[in-house]
């Protein structure tokens, strides 16, 4: 499948269902219609009905000195200029006696993808939404363990998690910008409670808007291509961030962080594929990272990667 295809598709008014990997090279598009033939299971509720389960995984994480080691690589592509904020991502080895199902089952989350037996997602995070010709998106930048005394305070008057979520904002504006007119950031960092299995996070988001023709159906595969990778999870500028990624994470994302969305013949919402795991030859994998900033404390950027590898 192609971009060009999903311009065919939305401009027949067909409904289906988008998946594509951070990279936005290989991306899967599956006829809403022809779903029940597939092994695949999504929901997108930004209501849904909270659920308690007991099931918590076992971390078997990436030691400190390893993640160290790539980070201060980071920070020296950072002082030399190649990028102002990176989306730093690794991988953590888990063990859950659950199936991809039945993680996918008990999840508590807006956007939820299980692909076969391939891997599954559970998101907080919406990429964009496009209805009535107009175009939303809503950056996630900054995490905080709501259990820290005055959470919400420390991290909306952090000088480093203000300059990170600001450049991530501009990067948006500008990429919302490339296809929208009147782009605007409508609300600048508001908190999100994220249940995070045995603890609870704050997330700091914004809303940035923009109008669209109203012919965008036609287009929609050509926004989409000019949005991927998505900002919040690759980083600024985005060509020499990516080339830097490439270089330092030492392994495939593959479709984590890419993103998945439904087009409903009339209208297109999606989110971004983080908090996921994989299955491999060697058990589950479950891929989490941060953005890296001049400002960043190594051992803090450690403690967030970990803190988001949990069942929601």
């Amino acid at each position: 499948m192609t971009f060009n295809d999903i311009n065919l598709l939305a401009k027949e008014k067909t409904p289906f269902l988008f998946i594509s990997d951070f990279k936005a090279q290989n991306l899967k598009v599956i006829l809403l219609d022809e779903l029940q033939n597939e092994d695949i299971e999504f929901a997108i509720n930004e209501n849904y009905t909270k659920t308690i389960h007991p099931h918590f995984l076992k971390k078997i994480p990436l030691a400190f000195s390893e993640y160290k080691k790539k980070f201060d690589y980071v920070i020296e592509k950072i002082k030399s200029g190649d990028t102002y904020l990176l989306n730093f991502t690794q991988p953590t080895k888990i063990e859950s006696s659950l199936s991809l199902k039945e993680m996918f089952s008990f999840a508590n989350a807006h956007y939820k993808l299980r692909y076969k037996d391939e891997f599954v997602c559970f998101s907080p995070e919406k990429f964009v939404k496009i209805k009535d010709n107009k175009i939303h998106t809503y950056p996630m930048k900054g995490t905080i363990d709501s259990n820290i005394p005055h959470a919400k305070d420390l991290i909306l008057n952090d000088k480093k998690e203000m300059a990170e979520h600001i450049m991530v904002v501009d990067l948006l504006r500008n990429d919302l910008s490339i296809k929208a007119k009147n782009v605007k950031v409508e609300e600048f960092r508001y908190i999100t409670e994220i249940e995070a299995g045995d603890k609870k996070l704050l997330q700091v988001s914004s809303h940035i808007s923009g109008e669209l023709d109203e012919s965008w159906h036609v287009q929609l595969g050509d926004i989409l291509k000019s949005l991927l990778p998505a900002g919040s999870i690759s980083g600024t500028p985005k060509k020499s961030t990516l080339e830097i990624i490439e270089n330092i994470e030492g392994y495939d994302r593959g479709y984590f962080s890419g993103v998945f969305g439904v087009f409903d013949g009339d209208s297109f919402d999606s989110g971004v594929m983080i908090r996921f795991i994989e299955k491999t030859k060697i058990g589950y994998t479950y891929k989490s990272g941060g953005g890296i900033t001049l400002d960043s404390d190594a051992k803090l950027e450690y403690n967030e990667l970990l803190d988001k590898v949990y069942l929601p």
